[in-house]
């Protein structure tokens, strides 16, 4: 083979391959819009029960993904409420303070728990129960805190590394700056760093809680449970989307249910690329802004 016919075919493939990612990614969600979008409306959310009686808590909704719907948000919600703090507390103290040998060390940890499955994550979630069982707790349960613990370990590496790289892109002189005006390294934090990576750290959140509202491996193991209704509490079990998109393709009785199913999984596509959309215009803003300055 000639050197220009080579390169050639290497543009080719290149292109090719260049097609084809995208290509996939638009046929997936076209396909998904195609059989999800007929199914769209109240009754996709509330089934027979009247929405404003569903809303309120009145009545329980049985053939709608409104249970899901809230389960997802508390599910999400609390694990954030476990997740930020230690999460941006570890990537701040990784930029700031950490010697080269802590961020190597603290470094490896987060690594090893960025490439844990999620199943695994699950597993401990259940085996902890079952110790709790024999031990302190005989009538503990998986629940929704369990989930959202579990799930708060599993989105953690992302706070980690999106707060350390939001702080480490705080510019020097801005450092260099609070250091000559005599501000202590806490008042530098609090006063420069912080507001400087406040938007680095937001999209990062944003990603975290994408990835919490769409797992499905780790509260398969942890409470999730298909028609609990709306969640009655830390201890109860829960419905979520995610879980209600594989049940029903799982145990679909007819077309009508797997309709409710691909609608189920639209809307969950869009919370997802909702979410996924505004991590990515928060983290352009960013970028532009220190450009600029």
């Amino acid at each position: 083979m000639s050197r220009s016919a080579g390169v050639t075919f290497m543009r080719g493939a290149a292109w090719l391959a260049a097609v084809l990612v995208p290509g996939a990614v638009f046929a997936l969600i076209g396909y998904l819009l195609w059989r999800g979008l007929p199914a769209l409306g109240p009754e996709l959310f509330f089934g027979r029960t009247p929405p404003r009686e569903a809303l309120l808590g009145l009545r329980p909704v049985w053939d709608g993904i409104w249970p899901a719907c809230a389960g997802t948000l508390c599910l999400v919600g609390l694990t954030l409420c476990l997740a930020v703090f230690p999460g941006v507390g570890c990537g701040l103290y990784l930029s700031e303070y950490a010697t080269a040998a802590q961020k190597r060390r603290i470094g490896l940890a987060v690594d090893l728990l960025a490439g844990m499955p999620s199943i695994v994550m699950g597993l401990f979630g259940f085996s902890l129960i079952l110790l709790l069982r024999r031990t302190l707790a005989p009538d503990a349960n998986t629940c929704l805190a369990l989930a959202a613990g579990c799930l708060a370990l599993l989105v953690l590496p992302v706070l980690v590394a999106a707060t350390r790289e939001a702080a480490d892109a705080v510019p020097r002189s801005l450092r260099l700056g609070a250091a000559a005006l005599g501000l202590t390294p806490a008042q530098r934090l609090r006063h420069v760093v912080l507001p400087a990576a406040a938007r680095g750290i937001f999209s990062g959140v944003v990603l975290a809680l994408g990835r919490a509202a769409e797992d499905t491996a780790v509260i398969m193991f942890t409470g999730v449970v298909a028609n609990a209704g709306l969640p009655a509490g830390l201890a109860g079990k829960f419905e979520t989307l995610s879980f209600h998109v594989y049940y029903t393709a799982a145990q679909y009785q007819d077309q009508a249910e797997l309709a409710r199913g691909f609608g189920a999984a639209v809307v969950l596509l869009a919370l997802s690329g909702g979410l996924l959309a505004l991590a990515r215009l928060l983290e352009s803003g960013y970028r532009r802004r220190w450009r600029k300055g």
